[in-house]
């Protein structure tokens, strides 16, 4: 399987730890988020990775990736990055990360054993991490809440209450070729600037409100975070100094102040028989880095009356 890391933007919220490098290249414990995510896809058996480069494309090199290129990163927002790879997305099922953002290889695991055709990473014990991060877990929350077979039936609206919010999307997803189809479907009725513009979240309200392909949501009760700001740094930085690896079997607990207090991910969560266990073996891997092709793409305008 493949897995894609968009990782155009600058991420200008971090302010002066992203005036000479991308977002993606901020150091936790020692370790960028890029490494960190590259070892627990990876880890769980990926053996292809892309990343959609913008701001500071020349500091992501080297790492055995393959390149696709956003152009235009400054005036676009994260699915039009996203459709930089859209060649890969029609072929074949690909995991797809948001390149601020550490998790273990479990919850890349728990996707790759979906089979439905868009399916998203959820955390139910959000609220803990929330209030570290903010204070008010409603301060930065949005809408998460849970319809028949486990599908998410509302995401991305602002919350009035926690009981609007079922669980935290994290940004790791799978994406089959029939869900980038909808998602292609939608954008292309979109006008030029909202197609650009348009986020992750909001595309899939999107696609939730047409009801044609359903989004899978899966637990993941395991080590994850997101850093957003500056002041992310200071709630992750003294766990994740002593945990060994975002994949280590071991990290979770050096860090279950942070994260939630169960790693296994749950991939079943009622979804029936679309899910298998998150917690099947994945292959051994080597963590270091594969010498995969470097290959370069460069994204191009496409007709929004493609069919």
């Amino acid at each position: 399987m493949k897995a894609i890391i968009l990782a155009a933007g600058r991420g200008s919220r971090m302010q002066r730890l992203t005036d000479e490098r991308p977002k993606c290249l901020v150091e936790i414990g020692g370790r960028t988020l890029l490494d960190r995510q590259l070892a627990s896809l990876r880890g769980a058996g990926i053996d292809q990775i892309a990343v959609v480069t913008g701001y500071r494309r020349d500091m992501l090199g080297g790492r055995g990736l393959v390149e696709f290129h956003n152009p235009r990163w400054e005036s676009t927002n994260m699915v039009a990055s996203l459709a930089c790879a859209a060649g890969w997305l029609r072929e074949a099922a690909c995991i797809v990360s948001y390149s601020d953002i550490f998790y273990e290889h479990t919850a890349v695991a728990a996707l790759m054993y979906c089979a439905a055709p868009l399916a998203v990473t959820y955390d139910p014990d959000w609220r803990r991490l929330w209030e570290r991060r903010f204070g008010d877990p409603l301060a930065d929350a949005e809408t998460f809440r849970l319809g028949a077979g486990a599908c998410v039936a509302d995401i991305g609206a602002r919350p009035s209450s926690v009981e609007e919010i079922q669980g935290q999307y994290m940004g790791l997803l799978r994406i089959a070729p029939e869900g980038w189809q909808e998602i292609e479907r939608i954008r292309d009725a979109l006008p030029g600037q909202e197609r650009d513009r348009i986020h992750m979240t909001g595309t899939l309200r999107k696609l939730i409100e047409a009801g044609r392909v359903p989004v899978q949501a899966v637990a993941y009760r395991g080590l994850w975070g997101e850093v957003d700001s500056a002041e992310d740094l200071a709630v992750y930085e003294g766990p994740m100094s002593s945990a060994p690896s975002a994949s280590s079997a071991s990290s979770a607990s050096s860090v279950s102040s942070v994260s939630s207090v169960s790693r296994e991910a749950d991939a079943t969560s009622g979804a029936g028989s679309q899910n298998r266990s998150a917690n099947a073996a994945a292959p051994p891997v080597d963590h270091a880095a594969a010498n995969f092709p470097i290959k370069e793409f460069t994204c191009r305008a496409r007709s929004p009356h493609r069919n």
